[in-house]
């Protein structure tokens, strides 16, 4: 009797529930909700439900809530409850997410599914075996929905002993752009973003990568693709903590007006010293303002056929520093990221960035291909190239281009172009002028002008640049130069003081100091010589050596040199009086002779 009056009002409660139920605006399978595993979960110990849903309409979908279907629930569980097939394992408090407190999922796209996890505390009072939990999408794009599905769980006692109890039933989850806007960007300008990621699991998370899915079609990725990766990195995310993923990116030229689905992979470990990282697949909108797209229903492609996408997820070098001129290995990882299309028969073909019309980079053993057999979908292989660097090209980061040609199912030879970055590094070089040392000996206490020239013959900027003299016989003298461009020379001129005599063979280090661009320190030394000596002090005993110095005999014309000197003198004044005395007596008879020859006449 008392089953038959169970069973009675259990059948009112399932006609009063479905009248109570709104009348779904969507078509039974448009939203599909499922589970190809059971949860298992311990008595007193948060367990999480985990299910997909699958987005089957032609649109896409937004403001996803689900939450449990608690609305038969029953506070006493006992064998006969059991028997009906119906019992609700969870206790029901303010946290579990029911249909007065959804949880929200974000959107969908159409064709695609996520997964999501609920969570609750498992009932103390239940025996070990299987029960059925009720889960439903409560609303979808402002609209009421009720399609609740059963989901099996299998419910064992706590041993209360085990803290590895919790571990075995935790499902990880991770939210994009809670109450956030759609990113929103008009081309040409740069679009700058956040969007806040929060860890829905049920514990804390360790050496979180949040790693964008790029891709080189501007139909699929809408921005230009600037950087060889745009990882965000975390070393821990609490539960329920919610941290911003920042970016800046320029919109690209062809893209069209429109909504772009941005896919993520967030990398993670349960435990800080994790070393084996799980993976969460993800995505947000963003929303672009460009051209509108054309109106192309009236000519046929015939290359207008599904292909796979593939991408380069990432890549290394061996070394991890790439010097100028010298060989490295580039290990690429290429990935096809279609989530349906598989691809075959890859060739890749590398093209380089040219610097002066001449190719940045070439192939050491003179291909210029590789090539990949076959990649599923989501599926990723590395390809390893051989690559050298020319030798005289400035330091900065030059441009790999990779033409891929491959099969898909239904689109044969389609093409790829994929692109990425590689560093290039300089080694800073110098040399110096000869050493101009004015003079080259002193004595202590005096100073000696050192002069000469840097030069900088390397293809980068020597910072900061700081000449230091030292020797055990001078004072030590720094000299900051400063900046040093490639090709340009720094004076330095310099006094250097001497200390005490020199007592090697008079070599002075001459070490010149400067750093790079990361302020990093390197020092090249040279030497030039110097001899110091002792100064010269003159005393009263070496001022009487003077004394004992014998001196010369003087000359004749020393000892004479009073004496000779004034009868010179006297000797050309007589010989001049004789001349001039001879010269008017010539003239006086000159003058003579010419009177008498006029009386004659």
């Amino acid at each position: 009797m008392k089953k038959l009056k169970r069973l009675t009002a259990l059948l009112m409660a399932v006609v009063m529930m479905a009248a109570a139920v709104p009348v779904p605006a969507l078509a039974a399978g448009d939203i599909e909700l499922y589970t190809d595993k059971i949860a298992r979960g311990k008595t007193g110990k948060t367990m999480s439900v985990s299910f997909t849903i699958r987005n089957n309409t032609n649109q896409d979908l937004k403001d996803i809530e689900v939450a449990f279907d608690v609305s038969g629930a029953d506070d006493i569980i006992d064998e006969e409850d059991r028997a009906f097939g119906y019992s609700f394992p969870f206790e029901i408090t303010s946290n579990l997410p029911t249909s007065d407190n959804p949880k929200n999922v974000g959107s969908l796209a159409k064709g695609k599914e996520k997964t999501v996890s609920l969570s609750g505390t498992v009932r103390r009072d239940l025996k070990e075996g299987y029960y059925k939990v009720p889960v439903a999408v409560v609303r979808v794009n402002d609209d009421g929905r009720w399609e609740p599905i059963d989901i099996t769980v299998w419910i064992s006692p706590s041993t209360g002993t085990n803290s590895e109890d919790d571990d075995e039933t935790k499902t990880y989850d991770f939210v994009l752009g809670e109450g956030q806007s759609t990113p929103d960007g008009t081309y040409p300008h740069v679009m700058n973003f956040s969007v806040n990621l929060r860890n829905n699991s049920p514990a804390t998370v360790y050496n979180v990568k949040a790693s964008l899915v790029l891709d080189s079609d501007s139909a699929k990725f809408p921005f230009e693709i600037n950087d060889a990766n745009y990882d965000r990195m975390f070393e821990k995310i609490a539960v329920n903590e919610t941290v911003s993923l920042d970016y800046s990116f320029a919109i690209r030229e062809d893209t069209y007006t429109g909504y772009y689905p941005i896919g993520m992979k967030i990398y993670y470990s349960n435990s800080s010293t994790g070393n084996e990282l799980t993976t969460c697949e993800t995505s947000f909108f963003v929303r672009i303002h460009n051209k509108e797209k054309e109106d192309k229903f009236d000519e046929f492609n015939e290359h207008d056929r599904t292909k796979a996408r593939l991408i380069i997820d990432g890549f290394t070098t061996n070394p991890e520093t790439i010097i100028a001129g010298e060989p490295f290995e580039l290990i690429l990882s290429v990935k096809n990221a279609s989530s349906s299309v598989s691809a075959s028969d890859i060739l890749m073909t590398v093209e380089s960035e040219k610097a002066n019309e001449s190719p940045v980079f070439s192939t050491e053993a003179g291909s210029s291909s590789v090539s990949i057999s076959s990649l599923g979908a989501g599926q990723s292989q590395e390809a390893r190239l051989k690559l050298i660097s020319r030798a005289g090209i400035d330091q900065r980061s030059y441009g790999l281009t990779f033409k891929a040609k491959f099969d898909s199912p239904e689109f044969k030879n389609a093409e790829e172009t994929l692109s990425i970055s590689i560093p290039i590094k300089q080694i800073p070089r110098l040399n110096t002028s000869s050493f101009e040392v004015m003079p080259n000996a002193i004595s202590v206490g005096e100073e000696s002008n050192v002069m000469f020239g840097i030069n900088n013959t390397g293809k980068v900027i020597l910072y900061n640049v700081i000449v230091k003299l030292e020797a055990d016989s001078i004072q030590t003298t720094e000299t900051y130069v400063g900046n040093i461009e490639p090709g340009k020379t720094g004076n330095v001129d310099c006094m250097v003081a001497g200390a005490a005599a020199t007592a090697d063979d008079g070599k002075v280090k001459v070490i010149i100091s400067y750093e790079d661009e990361n302020g990093e320190v390197s020092e090249v030394e040279k030497e030039l010589q110097l001899f110091v000596s002792e100064p010269m002090i003159m005393d009263d005993m070496t001022a009487g050596n003077f004394e004992d110095v014998p001196m010369e005999e003087p000359g004749f014309l020393e000892r004479y040199q009073n004496v000779l000197l004034p009868v010179s003198l006297g000797a050309a004044a007589v010989l001049s009086l004789i001349l001039i005395g001879i010269g008017v007596r010539s003239h006086k008879r000159k003058k003579e002779q010419e009177a008498f020859e006029d009386e004659e006449e």
